[in-house]
């Protein structure tokens, strides 16, 4: 997750306004709910990937993101229905640029396992416009289209599709939500990349933090606009669409800027948003209390199906960033505070949200059998690279 800082957030809220929303108490729990989580591992006291698919199911989310492929967490979901999208990291792109090596790598990551864990998106590199990397940037799309023929080698690409993630900075501009463009100096990438999408019906992945604006500037963002409090909004000048919170105007900013590269075919999914619970002294707006209105509300929208102005038709797709503190992530402190649930499966704010992590030893015949079960998976892979 990359911290977006550009003025573009801020835009947004020009002229604002106000709106009303109805706030109601607890989470009800649905089987409707499309909701998906982002399952980071940068820590060093997280529950066994084993314990969390209990937890996970007792809270009826069944959409998984991962940044990466593990193992252990893959086997331990066999057989849960649990939707995963699995990752490839920046420092793995330039290699998936080789169609042997993209294709070694499906065969021992994903094949195995498939379809009693449903594997269904890849994510190749993760943010990667947002750097400075221009051989990175460079080879973005030669790898996502390496490991898509791969995948159509397998006879895997009506199963599993792939795509990247982006940060909202990929944007040049983004007030008014219509006139939403992309960076000129990424629009060589950008186009080509938008061809792919077209032609593999894949999502366009997007990173967003209302909470970034809000940090960047408390003086002039209204935090109720941020966080889906009642407010009269802020009015699109040239569709006349009001946008009632921040969020909803940076994901029409994208259909907007996509569509402005001759696209109308292109789902927009966010693919990380959140909101931390504590930071530094210079980090506003990093509460518990913030955290817990700006997740409760969100979900509460996703539970309703609610669309954005410029899509009413299409119901927001989005996953939460995340389901636990991650002691070791490097930077601010709330980049370790961005989870739902603290480690030991406690809630770290109330949200309506009571999931139940088995304790250790009521979960230590699976903690015995997956290690086995991994080991055939390994031995399935080789033989199918033999």
């Amino acid at each position: 997750m990359a911290e977006t800082r550009s003025v573009h957030s801020l835009l947004l809220l020009l002229p604002f306004l106000h709106l009303s929303l109805l706030f109601s108490g607890q989470i009800v729990q649905t089987t409707g709910v499309t909701v998906g989580i982002n399952y980071g591992q940068i820590a060093n006291n997280l529950p066994s990937p084993n314990r969390v698919a209990h937890m996970l199911q007792s809270l009826n989310i069944d959409r998984v993101k991962l940044y990466d492929a593990d193992q252990n967490v893959l086997s331990a979901f066999l057989n849960t229905d649990v939707e995963f999208i699995v990752g490839i990291g920046n420092e793995n792109v330039s290699m998936m640029t080789d169609s042997t090596k993209a294709l070694a790598w499906l065969q021992q990551h994903i094949q195995p396992y498939l379809p009693h864990t449903r594997i269904t998106c890849i994510t190749v590199g993760n943010e990667v416009f947002t750097g400075n990397d221009t051989v990175l940037k460079a080879n973005l799309l030669v790898a996502m289209q390496s490991v898509y023929q791969a995948l159509i080698s397998l006879g895997l690409d009506k199963q599993v599709n792939v795509t990247t993630a982006h940060s909202l900075d990929i944007l040049g501009n983004s007030y008014p939500p219509s006139a939403g463009s992309f960076r000129q100096d990424i629009g060589q990438y950008i186009q080509p990349l938008l061809n792919f999408h077209s032609m593999t019906k894949s999502p366009f992945l997007i990173n967003a933090y209302p909470y970034f604006a809000y940090k960047a500037d408390p003086g002039s963002v209204p935090l109720d606009y941020v966080l889906f409090q009642p407010n009269s909004g802020v009015t699109d000048p040239i569709t006349r669409l009001n946008y009632d919170n921040m969020l909803y105007a940076q994901l029409d900013s994208v259909y907007s800027a996509i569509q402005a590269m001759g696209h109308t075919d292109i789902d927009v999914k966010i693919s990380e948003t959140g909101w931390p619970s504590k930071g530094d002294p210079d980090e506003t707006g990093a509460t518990p209390e913030n955290a817990a209105i700006y997740n409760g509300n969100l979900l509460r929208r996703i539970a309703m199906n609610q669309s954005t102005p410029l899509k009413p038709s299409v119901p927001v797709d989005i996953y939460v960033f995340a389901l636990f503190n991650e002691d070791l992530k490097p930077g601010p402190t709330s980049e370790r505070n961005y989870g739902l649930f603290y480690p030991d499966g406690t809630p770290v704010y109330n949200i309506g949200l009571h999931g139940y992590l088995p304790p250790m030893s009521s979960s230590s015949f699976k903690l015995m059998v997956a290690p086995l079960y991994g080991i055939f998976i390994l031995a399935s892979a080789a033989l199918i690279l033999a």
